[in-house]
């Protein structure tokens, strides 16, 4: 019984995996949903670990260029990876190799504000406040109005 489990798991997994790229936490959670035999699911993300089935840097940099190109800054983009079980490590090498954020910054903006930067502070503490609450940095954000300001 055990072995016919551990191939119906192992295959659900298949699965899964097949339609979009999984980190091994996302996997785990989501077979955890349907089946009761954690040790047997445990074993099955070890086996698809050890053959590069899933791969948590792989699901990184894909997530991180998904993320980006829908408008999300490095900073919201990290907390999400670890939500989904990335370590802190691998998020902070695939954020950084990816780069290009204060350009990122500028297209969101661009996208959200036709109008441009406001001189008004209230309403630019506003606009601040939108690219914050996307996960961009300081940095990223003042790039945004100073490089439009000259």
């Amino acid at each position: 019984m055990s072995d016919d489990l551990f191939n119906i798991i192992y295959n659900k997994s298949l699965d899964l995996i097949s339609r979009r790229e999984h980190s091994s936490k996302e996997l785990k959670d989501k077979l955890s949903l349907r089946y009761e035999h954690i040790n047997l699911i445990n074993q099955v993300i070890i086996k698809l670990e050890s053959n590069n089935l899933i791969n948590n840097y792989r699901f990184a940099e894909l997530y991180v260029s998904s993320r980006k190109r829908k408008g999300f800054g490095p900073k919201k983009i990290a907390y999400e990876l670890l939500l989904k079980g990335v370590d802190e490590t691998t998020s902070k090498e695939v954020i950084s190799n990816e780069g290009g954020w204060s350009e990122a910054a500028k297209n969101v903006f661009k996208k959200k504000f036709k109008e441009g930067p406001r001189q008004e502070s209230k309403e630019k503490l506003k606009q601040k406040g939108f690219l914050q609450n996307r996960g961009f940095t300081f940095k990223e954000i003042e790039s945004v109005f100073i490089n439009d300001m000259l």
